[in-house]
């Protein structure tokens, strides 16, 4: 691998909360990723974290995570876990923004804000018609 491909090759722990002391949800997602293109490597490091690593040109940790949810895995919501997921969600979306990728989903939440912001009423609206507003 060149030096430009190992800066976007991205190595995270994804935790998890077993909330059946039966399932062990770390393999369950170990057998799930294992099969997914866009990851690269993929290890169990105990029953309760698994390492991924993957190419953040084709997928961010915020997109597995969101995925792994979806399905029915319950990820660790400890304080500790949840501020340093957080971190890495804006780290990687800050790299993908300045290297010119655009996300959609970024977008489109952003263009939902912004269309709630418009359909609000809040006192910052001027009801004088358009011609007396600019009326020196």
């Amino acid at each position: 691998m060149d030096s430009l491909t190992t800066n976007f090759i991205k190595t995270r722990e994804i935790h998890f909360s077993n909330v059946d002391p039966a399932s062990n949800d770390a393999r369950e997602a170990l057998r799930l990723l294992l099969d997914t293109p866009s990851i690269e490597n993929v290890r169990a490091l105990n029953n309760d974290c698994i390492q991924v690593s993957y190419d953040l040109r084709q997928v961010t940790l915020k997109t597995l995570e969101a995925a792994l949810v979806e399905v029915g895995f319950h990820l660790d919501n400890s304080l500790l876990i949840k501020m340093k997921r957080s971190l890495f969600y804006y780290t990687e979306e800050t790299q993908l923004m300045n290297l010119g990728h655009q996300h959609d989903q970024a977008s489109s939440t952003l263009d939902i804000f912004v269309n709630c912001y418009h359909q609000r009423k809040h006192g910052c609206r001027d009801r004088r018609p358009e011609y007396l507003r600019h009326y020196s």
